[in-house]
């Protein structure tokens, strides 16, 4: 005779919990046979022992029998808890039509509980039966409270992401929300849930039609702009135009970033700082636009606004709760005010900040900085010796130091050490495009014009879509107005890899200028220049003017360049070669 295992105590207990005896119930439901055929049954004995038995089935080796035990207790009590378990045990013997035929059955039994209708809707997803999903789905809608149906929609994308035909899931949401699409209540968030289905389907273009429809039902709606902003891409152009809309508006702070971040993405940086600033203005304590406007303006030479900006960070940042993500923005900031004191040349300053720097993950860009303050005192052995002497916790970190010892030579004109140096590297791993792309970079810096065009017609076949080689070359050729019209041909390739990129433009400008083309040139030159006030657009911009007879505009074109760098190799020699003074 097979030997049962004991149910275990505090199984037992939950049990009877669940459905206590009701002495009263059980005195009315015998006087009254009638009632009791409509009244939930009471734990009696029967069903206690028929409960007990199909647990001990269900743990046992016939997780059949007592899931049919437990079903049949679960219809006789109409208990929500039983039918779960139901499930539970069909799930356990890995039959997934008997757990969709318990959950059914609890539907149908209770056809306004949500919990019913919910897992009759993912026990269908599980066993791929997608196209019956619509009703459940459009139940789900229907069963939810007025007030969190904008939620319940939100999630619908989350509950479909595994399904393998993503097609079929996208049309049959779009079916299942026919009535919350066109109500205007629920419309944005259900047009931004079929949009982001679309989406993963591989439907951009349906995407963005959805993300467009919502807009169009609420334009203070965050949903569409939000998908809209994921799908901003050069190749999207129609998804930009949505985010702004919203923009227009009282807009999410945190959506405004997300733009912010975008515009960055494509060196759109000017545009860039514009959101930040509006962040900062509308939010003075969010604390990340702050930082991100901070950093720009040291890469854009604005001393005076970055230390503001970074040191606003700093404070609101040593209000926040410990932890990664603020440690990591508080080490940003100390290299960004240390590089800002190396700047003017307050070393002792710069050191103070980087001692600041607990996050030991930040240990390499801080000893980059030291390696720097050093090189810029005269002690470069110095500081190539404190990069090289940095611990690797991981493989990444050699490559890291290398390329770190490599920018501190070429920041101080060794160009030749650098070569031989990233050479090594390149011969080491020479599939790594970006080592190749360096060292035809420096090749141009020794003077050795014919290998650095090697180099970057290398890096082109390996990888035909690295728009920077095709940019370099061509401007190489213009540079010294060269082999012309295959300048423009490569600098040409390159925008349509990086469409509107300010730098490229700059070069394509350059090239017209050489080929005589002075008024095109004039107005790409100025089109980049708008885009990303650097020194080195503003060298060619002036040139361009200078030679069209615009002098005073060149004048203060070049002025400007020098406010942004003063340093800056190509104004200084432009300057110099022109003869001018501004």
């Amino acid at each position: 005779m097979k030997r049962f295992h004991r149910l275990a105590p505090g199984a037992l207990l939950m049990l009877v919990l669940a459905h206590p005896v009701d002495a009263q119930t059980q005195r009315s439901d015998a006087a009254s046979p009638e009632a009791a055929s409509t009244a939930p049954t009471a734990l009696d004995a029967e069903l206690f022992y028929q409960l007990l038995l199909g647990e001990i089935n269900a743990r046992d080796s016939e997780p059949g029998a007592g899931y049919s035990l437990i079903l049949d207790a679960a219809r006789k009590t109409n208990d929500a808890s039983l039918y779960q378990r139901a499930v539970e045990i069909a799930f356990q013997a890995r039959s997934g039509d008997a757990a969709l035929q318990a959950a059914r059955s609890w539907k149908q039994a209770q056809p306004e509980s949500r919990e019913a209708n919910r897992f009759v809707l993912q026990i269908l997803l599980a066993l791929n039966r997608v196209a019956d999903s619509a009703e459940p789905l459009k139940s789900e809608i229907s069963l939810a409270p007025a007030k969190d149906r904008v939620l319940v929609l939100a999630t619908i994308p989350r509950t479909y992401a595994r399904v393998g035909d993503k097609k079929l899931a996208a049309a049959v949401a779009e079916q299942a929300l026919a009535d919350s699409l066109a109500n205007p209540a629920t419309g944005a968030a259900a047009w931004t849930a079929v949009g982001r289905l679309r989406l993963a389907a591989g439907d951009t273009a349906g995407a963005l039609d959805a993300a467009g429809r919502g807009q169009a039902l609420d334009a203070r709606a965050e949903g569409p702009a939000l998908l809209a902003l994921e799908m901003m891409d050069p190749k999207t152009p129609q998804a930009e135009p949505l985010v702004r809309k919203y923009l227009a508006g009282k807009p999410l702070p945190e959506l405004r970033m997300g733009y912010a971040r975008a515009l960055l993405d494509t060196q759109r940086y000017a545009e860039a700082s514009q959101q930040l600033v509006a962040i900062t203005a509308d939010r003075p304590d969010f604390a990340e636009a702050w930082l991100v406007l901070g950093t720009l303006q040291v890469q854009d030479n604005q001393f005076g606004p970055a230390e503001i900006s970074l040191k606003r960070y700093v404070e609101l940042a040593q209000a926040q709760r410990p932890g990664e993500e603020r440690s990591r923005g508080l080490a940003q900031a100390y290299l960004s005010l240390s590089q800002l004191a190396e700047k003017r040349r307050d070393y002792p300053l710069a050191g103070a900040w980087l001692d600041k720097i607990e996050n030991s993950q930040d240990l390499l860009s801080a000893q980059n900085r030291r390696a720097s303050i050093l090189a810029r005192q005269g002690r470069l052995d110095e500081a190539r010796k404190l990069i090289q002497a940095i611990p690797e916790r991981n493989p990444g970190d050699s490559r890291s130091k290398l390329m770190a010892e490599i920018q501190l030579l070429r920041e101080n004109k060794q160009f030749k050490p650098a070569y031989d140096l990233l050479a090594q590297a390149a011969a080491r791993d020479p599939k790594d495009t970006d080592l190749v792309y360096d060292q035809a970079m420096l090749a141009e810096k020794t003077g050795d014009l014919n290998e650095m065009e090697r180099l970057l017609r290398v890096v082109i076949a390996a990888k035909p879509d690295y728009h920077h080689a095709y940019n370099a070359l061509g401007y190489s050729f213009a540079e010294r107005s060269i082999r012309l019209p295959e300048a423009r041909q490569l600098i040409q390739k390159a925008l349509e890899y990086a469409p509107g990129d300010p730098f490229i433009s700059d070069s394509l400008g350059w090239v017209e200028f050489r080929m005589g083309n002075k008024a095109e040139a004039l107005r790409v030159l100025d089109t980049a220049y708008k885009a990303r006030p650097d020194a080195e657009i503003a060298a060619h911009l002036g040139e361009v003017l200078w030679s069209l007879g615009q002098r005073e505009r060149a004048q203060s074109v070049w002025k400007e360049g020098l406010l942004l760098n003063r340093e800056n190799e190509t104004l200084q020699e432009t300057l110099k070669r022109l003869r001018v003074r501004p």
